[in-house]
């Protein structure tokens, strides 16, 4: 959830902020390029005002033009050319020009210069010239007329160079980008802040429903974080966890009451079918069959003994050599494997330390090597390897037998459960219940795979670190 509800806020904050941001790039720009053109258009109105008392045009003949009114207003062109660099002239209605700076810079015959001057020959001021942008490198013409005694005699037109007004747009641009990327890695930290505390609640909720699954049925959610919603979720699934616990509770101690009562009367029954089959002709096929039922009714009682006390003693975790007890295991076993012809073989390391209760791996491995080798024919081979697999020892009992269907894996630990194929096998259908209950108490697992070419395949894992509390 972490993964689709972060992204999905950074993209929303991110929007917010591109949607601030180009707007007010744009407005940055707009009023540099505005408070250039006012600059320009003060200038030219002070370049009218001096010529505006130009009356007529100089003949380029007499000395005295050089002097008076016209030279001064050439003088400030020309000052005001070699201080910032922009191009300034008055010019006659016929476009002559009456002073310009530099000397020899006519007015353009088409384009925003020509649309400038033309608007104030008409009396009014040039409009705004459209928006220079950082990668343009355009020119800002600003025209005025020159108005005496009600007419226009003359316009004053300044072409200026957009260069350093691009740069200050730039720079702008680039405190805004700073701003913006200042503002995502806030928003960034405020969506993960955000997303932790919304789901924070969910993932102690899915520790503690993990923990359950396997086993651990004390675990509870501190309903303290969170929004309300899943804070109700947390006191409602505490509240199912205890009724589960309870239920179950009821259950293992019924199991083992009723397992335990039963044991009593049923040794007595089987003790009176022993005394029995002596007033009888040896090889009695009835007093045989309910001798053999009753055995068999006595290991399932003791299997269900065996499933209540594992489901409800806890663990003894220790740090254990699982290969040394692997192989503690196979040696006690072998006398059993040489009387039914079968090979059970031995691979591993020396040594392979997993944290694990003793006791209840020596259990849940006795189940499995004890399965294998009931279905395993004769001179076939049962090999029980460990290995080291990062943080995990895993212990594998593969199986020369018959195997089983996908269908019946998918059973496969199921209590009581046993394949249709095999119920000529002794047993009680507990034994792998009992071995995943006892592994799961200690933080391992039990799988069950196909073994090539034929058989079963049963992996036990065991952590390597000490499962947390």
């Amino acid at each position: 959830m972490r993964a689709r509800l972060l992204p999905l806020l950074i993209v929303l904050m991110a929007g917010v902020l591109l949607a601030l941001g180009f707007p007010l790039a744009g407005s940055l720009a707009a009023a540099e390029q505005q408070r250039v053109v006012v600059d320009r258009i003060d200038d030219t109105a002070r370049f009218a005002a001096l010529a505006q008392f130009v009356t007529a045009r100089p003949a380029a003949s007499k000395p005295e033009d050089e002097g008076g009114r016209l030279a001064t207003l050439r003088s400030e062109l020309d000052r005001y050319h070699e201080v910032y660099g922009i191009r300034a002239g008055v010019f006659y209605r016929d476009r002559s020009a009456m002073a310009v700076a530099p000397r020899g810079w006519s007015l353009p015959t088409e384009g925003e210069g020509d649309q400038a001057f033309r608007e104030a020959l008409a009396g009014r001021r040039s409009h705004d010239p459209r928006q220079v942008w950082p990668w343009q490198d355009g020119r800002l013409p600003v025209a005025s007329p020159v108005v005496r005694d009600g007419d226009v005699v003359a316009v004053v037109v300044t072409d200026s160079p957009t260069g350093q007004m691009r740069s200050r747009i730039l720079r702008g641009w680039l405190l805004i980008g700073a701003g913006e990327a200042a503002a995502m890695l806030l928003a960034v930290g405020a969506a993960i802040r955000l997303t932790g505390w919304v789901l924070r609640p969910v993932r102690i909720l899915d520790a503690a429903t993990h923990g359950i699954a396997t086993g651990r049925l004390n675990s509870r959610v501190a309903a303290a974080g969170g929004p309300p919603e899943l804070r109700r979720l947390a006191r409602s699934f505490n509240e199912m966890a205890d009724h589960v616990e309870e239920v179950l509770e009821q259950q293992r101690a019924f199991v083992a009451d009723a397992s335990h009562q039963l044991r009593n009367p049923l040794s007595a029954l089987l003790l009176r079918i022993e005394l029995l089959a002596l007033e009888l002709p040896d090889g009695n096929e009835e007093i045989a069959s309910v001798r053999t039922e009753g055995k068999r009714l006595a290991r399932v009682l003791d299997d269900l003994l065996d499933l209540a006390l594992a489901e409800h003693a806890a663990a003894d975790l220790q740090l254990t050599d699982i290969a040394e007890l692997v192989e503690e295991r196979v040696g006690a076993w072998r006398p059993v494997a040489d009387r039914e012809g079968v090979r059970l073989a031995y691979e591993g390391p020396s040594g392979a330390a997993g944290w694990a209760d003793p006791v209840a791996l020596s259990s849940a491995l006795d189940a499995v090597v004890d399965n294998a080798l009931k279905f395993t024919p004769e001179s076939e081979t049962v090999a029980v390897g460990v290995a080291v697999d990062g943080e995990t020892v895993r212990i594998t009992v593969a199986d020369g037998g018959p195997g089983l269907t996908e269908d019946e894996l998918e059973r496969i630990g199921d209590r009581f459960w046993r394949s249709s194929r095999h119920q000529n096998v002794s047993g009680s259908g507990l034994g792998l219940s009992i071995s995943r209950t006892l592994l799961a108490a200690g933080g391992g697992s039990i799988a069950y795979a196909p073994n090539e070419p034929h058989g079963l395949r049963v992996t036990v894992a065991v952590p390597r670190t000490a499962p947390q509390v």
